[in-house]
């Protein structure tokens, strides 16, 4: 049968989830020298505000996909997933602005799905305390009578109040611990069964590897959201965490490879151990439920940032330690995702240049 890791090398090659770089490399993202972070180094781009200790974090963020199965399930994901980008960095959210892309609205199923969005963005904007400040929206959007996806993009911004406390998404030092934040809300205990397989059915993994596009976007909990929010602008303002990065497209397993991608030379040990013993290992390793983010810290840091995180309701769950040499994943105790760092890194980088247009 096919391994883990090679379902894992075809995710990383997937468009959704391959470096942009060849984009970004083709506009100067350096124009008039405040950039902090750039095209892909953080979960947002950090500017500097000039003549002040402060900056700004940028994020947009949206799933077509979620939002063609479950409209305002979808629209609220995007919301939290801009707004969860933003704080990775350190940055509080404090406003947002959309991009709302759509078919025909003279059509009945369209006009629905884009009422359907603009209630669930109100609702997650308010519920995060982030007002939206303007916004756009494009209309006909269609090739041979057939819509696009419901596409709703979100671009939220956050303060920063000292430049200095800006993170990245990379591992940054061989020996430092990798926790797995989660945000536990109301809704503490995990989704039933059917409800898991619904969500793996919606997730990049099933459409990249099995050709599914199903299911229903994860539930979305935007207390939990808050609560994680909240933990990273606050773990950030202490100087305690190395990086940060949220847990999306492709799930945990992606999130820890994007993370090791940044440095030539680190790599990751990881191990994930089940909350039931007959989930699927595709769930913990592939799932995209959101208030999640992987961060590193030095071993010295653990103490306090557990104690923070416990704080605002956070669960702050060691898995595992930034190394050398070989990637791997062990999910109880089995190995399921390994190989060498550097090929997973060239599945990754080289494939959106190599598309050809269809």
């Amino acid at each position: 049968g096919t391994s883990l890791t090679e379902h894992f090398n075809q995710l990383l090659a997937s468009p959704t989830i391959a470096s942009k770089y060849w984009i970004t490399e083709q506009y100067d993202s350096m124009v008039r020298t405040n950039t902090r972070i750039g095209p892909g180094s953080g979960d947002a781009a950090v500017l500097r505000l000039k003549e002040t200790k402060r900056a700004i974090a940028l994020a947009t963020d949206g799933n077509g996909r979620w939002c063609f199965l479950d409209p305002r399930l979808g629209a609220m994901h995007a919301v939290a997933e801009a707004a969860r980008n933003v704080a990775c960095t350190g940055a509080r959210p404090i406003a947002a602005t959309n991009c709302l892309n759509f078919g025909n609205p003279e059509k009945p199923e369209v006009m629905w799905q884009f009422s359907e969005s603009i209630d669930g963005i109100s609702e997650a904007c308010r519920s995060l305390d982030i007002p939206i400040t303007g916004g756009n929206v494009s209309f006909y959007n269609e090739t041979l009578g057939k819509p696009i996806y419901p596409t709703p993009v979100l671009g939220v911004l956050g303060l920063l109040e000292d430049a200095e406390y800006a993170l990245g998404s990379g591992f940054q030092k061989e020996g430092d611990v990798i926790l797995l934040l989660e945000g536990k809300g109301k809704d503490a205990d995990r989704r039933p069964e059917a409800a898991r397989a619904q969500e793996l059915a919606s997730s990049e993994y099933a459409k990249t590897v099995h050709g599914i596009v199903a299911g229903a976007p994860p539930a979305i909990d935007l207390d939990a959201e808050k609560q994680l929010i909240e933990c990273l602008v606050k773990l950030a303002s202490e100087k305690i965490l190395v990086s940060a990065h949220d847990v999306s497209d492709g799930g945990l397993a992606v999130t820890l490879a994007e993370s090791c991608f940044d440095r030539t030379g680190l790599s990751a040990q990881i191990e994930i151990r089940s909350e039931s013993a007959n989930e699927p290992g595709e769930y913990a390793l592939f799932g995209e439920w959101g208030r999640r983010a992987v961060v590193s810290l030095t071993p010295a840091s653990l103490a306090s940032v557990r104690a923070i995180a416990a704080q605002y309701s956070v669960a702050a769950q060691p898995i595992g330690t930034v190394s050398r040499g070989e990637f791997r994943i062990q999910y109880n105790g089995t190995p399921v995702i390994h190989g060498d760092i550097d090929s997973f890194r060239k599945m990754w980088a080289s494939r959106i240049e190599t598309i050809e247009a269809r």
